[in-house]
């Protein structure tokens, strides 16, 4: 991956210009993209159907770069996680875009190099691994907490992908129906772990989804996640810190393998942040705070990741009618605060729905 040689030798997010499906002439459904879990959600009402395709940039079109969209191979690649002594991009293996250098860790400080010395393992390197790569056409449900998927009866479609994401208070005992109850990742910071614990306690949320195929994501956010990382890994309290004394047990339970765990480079969130989530808060004195919601990191790393998503449970234009969460126990209107801009976000999520990128649920907004 080029410009790689100075990163840490971990799992990173690759940060150059990511991979994106071509969307062109590739509709739900067809070609070798069809299969059970498009055909049992294509059922549900709420998922409209791209209208047009948007140009993906390309040198011959430096413009489409200035909308935001990075280049397309024409196929999604599962391999944007950089590890070990090296890595390359898994759809252009040998390509000299994607050399191999050795990946060092100088003028780290101690705590990333020691947590990101333990995930340096052919394991961690992917987000996918081989076994959930095998089908020639990856199809995944990226699922947010939105109240618009209270009653939607979306949970089969949902577990009929083959890979679930899910993010934060990702309640699913009494919701299966709405909801589903397959986790393959669960996609958090610390902090954002820390908060939902303490904000949806009472609502059923103990600790993020445990299963056998459920891999846990951090999003490197502070030097927490890092020290996190390593108490899990090393099988050790969190040694010092807002966190000091924790047992990582208590968050994912006993099996606290390697290649149980993923994090994701801070290039690649930065990445997203400013091609795809350019805010205008960061024109604003607050611009420091602010960064993409989690969930939408979730949502557009599955993006750069599989051949084909759903979302549910974002933010749609008619999101004042249902509440902020699908497991509230009376209506909640939904939150805005300076450091997210969900309305940006929203609108991204039309924009790629519309150009086929996406299919986003809505509901039974516009029927």
């Amino acid at each position: 991956c080029v410009g790689l040689s100075s990163l840490p030798a971990a799992p990173v997010v690759q940060p150059e210009p990511a991979l994106l499906p071509e969307p062109a002439g590739r509709n739900f459904g067809e070609k070798s993209c069809s299969g059970r879990a498009l055909h049992q959600h294509a059922e549900l009402s709420g998922f409209p159907r791209a209208s047009r395709a948007l140009p993906i940039p390309s040198e011959s079109h430096p413009e489409g770069e200035r909308e935001g969209f990075p280049v397309s191979t024409g196929a999604a690649s599962r391999g944007l996680l950089c590890h070990g002594e090296g890595a390359r991009d898994a759809g252009a293996r040998g390509s000299p875009r994607c050399p191999l250098p050795k990946l060092t860790l100088p003028g780290l400080p101690p705590v990333l190099k020691a947590s990101l010395s333990l995930l340096n393992t052919s394991a961690s390197g992917l987000l996918v691994d081989s076994r959930q790569a095998a089908a020639p056409c990856v199809r995944c449900a990226v699922v947010g907490n939105g109240g618009i998927l209270n009653g939607s009866r979306a949970g089969a479609a949902i577990d009929a992908h083959h890979l679930v994401f899910r993010v934060n208070g990702a309640i699913t005992a009494g919701f299966e129906g709405d909801v589903g109850n397959r986790t393959s990742f669960y996609v958090f910071s610390t902090n954002t772990l820390v908060n939902a614990l303490g904000s949806y306690a009472a609502d059923g949320f103990k600790h993020p989804p445990r299963s056998p195929e459920t891999r846990y994501v951090f999003l490197p956010d502070h030097d927490r996640d890092y020290l996190l990382l390593r108490a899990a890994l090393t099988h050790q309290r969190v040694d010092r810190g807002r966190d000091k004394g924790v047992w990582p047990q208590e968050f994912f339970g006993e099996d606290l393998r390697a290649d149980k765990f993923r994090m994701l480079h801070p290039d690649f969130i930065r990445y997203l942040r400013n091609r795809f989530l350019r805010s205008d808060i960061l024109a604003t004195p607050l611009w420091q705070l602010y960064r993409p919601s989690t969930g939408a990191v979730m949502l557009l790393a599955a993006i750069h990741t599989c051949d084909e998503v759903s979302a549910f449970g974002f933010m749609t234009p008619g999101y004042r009618a249902y509440s902020d969460h699908y497991f509230d126990r009376g209506h909640k209107e939904v939150q805005f605060y300076v450091n997210h801009d969900l309305k940006l976000e929203m609108r991204l999520w039309q924009r790629l729905q519309r150009s086929g990128l996406l299919r986003l649920y809505t509901g039974t907004e516009g029927t």
